[in-house]
């Protein structure tokens, strides 16, 4: 994965446009973009060069427009950002992360399921 700087919140929503459909034009992201949020095309514009210096997208000069890409992974941004969030919330402990959705009531039938194929993958690669 590529060494990156802080995402912020809004380079993350451009992050987003871009894992879900590329190579794509700054026009296209500015039109995606303003279906959920009331920005101007400057501001995507700004968030796209950020996003480049930043190493977390590419783009390729096609006639007059430029044609952005993702140069990270969603799933590998992911988890740095779990990893991290986990780490400083709890002390890199997932069970009390995971515990507080039980107790809420936050966990569908769906997520226990998933969480317990986890579980007996995790174990099953882990006997000893």
């Amino acid at each position: 994965m590529v060494m990156m700087k802080e995402i912020s919140n809004a380079e993350l929503n451009v992050l987003n446009v871009l894992w879900q459909k590329s190579p794509i034009s700054a026009s296209e992201v500015v039109a995606l973009l303003a279906q959920s949020n009331d920005w101007h095309e400057k501001t995507v514009k700004t968030l796209l060069n950020r996003l480049v210096k930043k190493q977390a997208i590419g783009f390729e000069k096609q006639g007059r427009s430029y044609l952005y890409h993702p140069l990270i992974d969603q799933s590998d941004y992911q988890l740095k950002e779990s990893e991290s969030f986990i780490e400083r919330l709890f002390s890199g402990r997932v069970a009390p992360l995971v515990a507080g959705f039980a107790r809420e009531n936050k966990l569908s039938a769906k997520d226990v399921e998933e969480l317990q194929q986890l579980i007996d993958t995790w174990q099953e690669e882990n006997k000893s």
